[in-house]
């Protein structure tokens, strides 16, 4: 490969000087370094205006002439040093070297007793070639920008008579623009106010339906776990129901993930997150599904370093969305493989099946909200809402998502997210532990004070607390009022929140409790049907040791309390030690 030329003038009395710096410049491996020599400043400068080299090394002191002399006549016309001059000076004469600059040079190095100076000549060299080149197309821009202000003057004085005419026309038009800015004002806060309306409606829907939806899984729960044990006949009914359930409730937050992205509201904790760590947890819920299908995973293997830029949560959902589809819409005995293939900014994961396939027009369509393709007669379920979801999502992590689908051999899903290279910072990488509850014998009873309207919700606790929790007392309040007086009496372990009270709203509930400082060292729970992020952001917000979104599982609910049993010990250890301490 040829190297870029550039072309030197040494102007140098020293044959040795001048022997070293031809020596230095030709080991250089990126430029190729034409010499032309001149041991006078004479002969220098008619080289220089003859020949115009890319730069001149110049000694300061020369046999008929010295540095600010050689600059003096090596101007043109205009007063300008036409070629980039580079000063070589003793180390006695820095200041003089200086004093060249001011004068035009473009650089100086100083010539030391080891000639150490050289290592330095060719980077040095190209550094002064850069900025002259940055400086002369400043000055063709300048230039350029000179005539273009002579031209536009010229068109100034042309449009000054268009523009009387048209600022005529302007006036009839600001009148039709305020009109229509009104218009859009209106518009725009109507927009909002459906908005706000639909937000609002969704909500309520959501509180509405997890209500009691909340009562169908917790009682199905207990029963299957309880005692005596359900028949064959009566625990296949059993799971029927909460696979109905859970698929509802998975509906239901679909819709309201979709709500919530619309809006703009939806908060993303981005972090490094382990790949191989996400993929073990979905592959770990995705299979039990493929095996009743009889559609094997194939996990390709990949680095096990490799962490993306993500929020966690988010990932996991975006994954089981896509393996969900890959074994739902797969013909039976299909295969589905997923592999990870990565660049140094990026990491692209892809989920391959052995289904149908798509159409180009209908791959068009893929991303639609409520769109099925003409599935919404089959016996596959859905809504459409899923994959809208996974690719805002996804971009919203600041991913790309696509799909390659060919009818009668499969569909190809395959998304990119940024590369993360600081895993040792990544959140919520530990290994997970499974939710279950701790057994309790001859241990003494806690206090569980339990705020709740709802009967079928009162019902479903003290159920199972009676048939799980011997370790536990419940007090139930109806209302708010009740309930902290309750707190205030029983001064309980735990508090289990339910947000829509009836008389006052459990946040304010919350507070108050709070600020008292009888009951202000018991951890809350919230068990509610509010589930919007920003319902559970207030909550969190006002004090909440945890919250719980209805529906829920038994055994995450158990766990929760008993942490929250935890928390409540330590931090009654924690005031008595500083208790002791003070006194």
């Amino acid at each position: 490969m040829t190297k870029p030329l550039i072309r030197v003038l040494i102007v140098e009395d020293d044959l040795v000087d001048r022997m070293a710096c031809r020596r230095t410049l030709a080991q250089d491996s990126d430029y190729e370094f034409v010499l032309t020599e001149a041991e006078t400043g004479r002969e220098g400068l008619q080289l220089a205006h003859a020949q115009k080299p890319d730069c001149v090394l110049l000694d300061y002191r020369l046999p008929d002439m010295n540095g600010l002399e050689f600059l003096a006549e090596l101007r043109n016309d205009l007063g300008e040093i036409p070629v980039p001059v580079m000063m070589l000076t003793g180390a006695d004469t820095a200041s003089v070297a200086v004093e060249t600059m001011k004068r035009g040079a473009q650089d100086y190095l100083v010539k030391d007793v080891n000639r150490q100076y050289l290592e330095l000549l060719p980077a040095v060299i190209q550094r002064v070639l850069r900025e002259r080149r940055t400086l002369m197309e400043k000055k063709q821009m300048e230039a350029e920008l000179q005539q273009y202000r002579w031209h536009l003057e010229k068109l100034v004085a042309k449009r000054t008579d268009e523009l009387a005419e048209a600022n005529k026309q302007l006036h009839q038009d600001v009148a039709e623009r305020k009109r229509v800015q009104a218009e859009l004002t209106h518009s725009k806060a109507a927009a909002e106010k459906a908005n706000l309306a639909k937000s609002n409606f969704i909500s309520r829907m959501s509180h509405e339906l997890r209500t009691p939806l909340n009562a169908i899984l917790g009682f199905a729960q207990l029963i299957i776990n309880g005692s005596p044990t359900p028949t064959p006949t009566q625990m296949a009914r059993l799971k029927e129901i909460l696979h109905g359930g859970w698929y509802l409730l998975d509906l239901i937050n679909e819709i309201l993930d979709l709500a919530v992205i619309e809006s703009g509201k939806l908060s993303l904790s981005r972090v490094p997150v382990s790949l191989i760590n996400v993929m073990r947890e979905c592959q770990a819920m995705i299979e039990p599904q493929a095996q009743q299908r009889g559609i094997p995973i194939n996990f390709l293997p990949f680095d096990h370093t490799w962490f993306v830029s993500a929020d966690r949560t988010r990932l996991k959902q975006v994954l089981i969305n896509l393996l969900t589809n890959a074994i739902k819409y797969n013909r039976t005995q299909g295969t589905v493989e997923v592999k990870c293939t990565c660049t140094p900014e990026r990491i692209r994961i892809s989920i391959k099946d052995s289904g149908a396939g798509l159409p180009p027009e209908m791959q068009k369509q893929l991303f639609q909200p409520f769109n099925r393709l003409g599935q919404e007669g089959g016996a596959i379920e859905g809504t459409g809402i899923g994959l809208v979801v996974t690719k805002q999502l996804v971009e919203l992590m600041g991913g790309t998502i696509g799909v390659k689908s060919i009818v009668g051999v499969g569909s190809e899903f395959r998304f990119e997210l940024n590369r993360d290279f600081t895993p040792q910072l990544a959140a919520g990488e530990c290994k997970s532990q499974e939710l279950t509850p701790k057994i309790y014998t001859g241990m003494r009873q806690h206090t569980l004070l339990y705020f709740e309207d709802n009967p079928s919700n009162m019902l479903l606790i003290k159920e199972l607390i009676e048939e799980d929790r011997p370790d536990m007392h419940l007090v139930i309040a109806d209302n708010g009022k009740l309930g902290i007086e309750l707190a205030r009496t029983h001064l309980p372990d735990v508090i289990l929140m339910d947000i829509a009270l009836p008389d006052i709203n459990g946040i304010e509930v919350i507070e108050i409790l709070l600020k008292d400082p009888q009951t202000a060292h018991i951890p809350i729970v919230a068990l509610s049907a509010n589930a919007m992020p920003d319902d559970v952001l207030k909550g969190m917000e006002a004090g909440l040791f945890r919250y719980i979104c209805k529906p829920f599982e038994l055994s995450e609910f158990m766990c929760v309390i008993d942490e929250a049993l935890e928390f409540r010990k330590s931090r009654l250890a924690s005031t008595n030690n500083t208790e002791g301490i003070g006194s």
